[in-house]
């Protein structure tokens, strides 16, 4: 059993609505990213983007964006939710970011470490801190692969793939 507190962490919703508080006008928006290769491999993947007003959001300014992907099955909540579940990991994480990276992790994922349910959720922001604990090829070619498989933006792909070059 984990050794913290859950109740110490906020849920995605009580961080959504003190964004709220903050930004009366806030927007956020879940885009699924899913291919048709990723449902072939029962995953899900969404991005999240928190936009501070209608102005910035019809421009396309978002304040802040994050990723998650969860597998159909993999915990509880996966077993029915897997998509519901990514875009609250998504939007929980892009809140976080929007607040300035406020109160860390949200409830909802803590739950999972809690249950010690595998963590199949990862932003982009994550592949690339783990890239800095890697000191092998191998390690480095795996981590690109799984960033691949979830759809991470070209520049996180060309980071790995640096960094992959520097240590051969």
């Amino acid at each position: 059993m984990a050794n913290f507190d859950l109740s110490s962490y906020e849920t995605v919703e009580q961080r959504h609505a003190r964004a709220i508080e903050a930004y009366p006008d806030l927007r956020c928006e879940i885009i699924n990213h899913t291919t048709a290769d990723d449902r072939a491999n029962k995953t899900w993947v969404v991005e999240a983007r928190v936009y501070l007003n209608a102005a910035d959001q019809s421009l396309g300014l978002f304040k802040a964006s994050d990723w998650a992907f969860e597998v159909d099955g993999a915990g509880m909540a996966n077993k029915t939710s897997a998509l519901e579940n990514a875009s609250t990991s998504a939007l929980g994480r892009a809140l976080r970011w929007a607040l300035a990276g406020s109160r860390g992790p949200s409830r909802e994922e803590m739950t999972k470490v809690a249950k010690g349910e595998p963590q199949v959720t990862l932003s982009f922001v994550d592949y690339l801190a783990k890239l800095d604990e890697l000191t092998t090829a191998e390690e480095i070619r795996q981590l690109y692969a799984d960033a691949k498989r979830v759809g991470a933006p070209k520049d996180v792909l060309d980071k790995i793939a640096a960094k992959g070059k520097s240590v051969k």
